[in-house]
């Protein structure tokens, strides 16, 4: 049974995986972003107890699933539920070369025009991946990847 979380800055990839593994082995998929911020205001995040509750009925729904996100605070608590644990990590010039090849992503903005709007201020924010001390820095990616003693593979290409 496959249950698999993978981590990484934006950019990395992670949506792109988990789309191929949902194909590949008829997964459920879960992009965190669609639980991380509130949306009546998409630029605050949701409170933490109402994303976890949301991703654990997510998990308790479904056997087999990949769940996708720069999230370490929302995959901490529930990692141990996972059987491989996956961190993309392909560096921050890889990172920007694949936000501005991105195609539109309608689950997250309302027009391609939207989603344009916003890559300057994604492209500052993934490159400050390694300095950046919030949940999704690669600090925090590091240390929930290093502490988890599970199935994992880090992928650095």
């Amino acid at each position: 049974m496959s249950r698999i979380i993978i981590i990484g800055n934006s950019g990395s990839g992670k949506s792109t995986l988990a789309h191929s593994l949902v194909r590949e082995s008829d997964l459920m998929h879960l992009d965190l972003d669609t639980l991380a911020w509130d949306l009546a205001n998409p630029t605050t995040r949701r409170r933490l107890d109402e994303s976890l509750a949301a991703i654990t009925a997510f998990m308790d729904t479904h056997e087999k699933w990949v769940v996708e996100g720069c999230y370490a605070d929302l995959v901490t608590p529930v990692v141990a539920r996972c059987t491989r644990l996956v961190f993309l990590n392909p560096g921050i010039d890889a990172c920007v070369r694949n936000c501005r090849a991105r195609p539109w992503e309608p689950h997250k903005y309302p027009s391609p025009g939207a989603q344009d709007k916003n890559l300057e201020m994604l492209i500052g924010w993934v490159r400050a991946y390694a300095t950046r001390q919030d949940e999704s820095s690669l600090q925090s990616h590091r240390s929930l990847f290093d502490g988890f003693l599970g199935d994992k593979v880090e992928v650095t290409r």
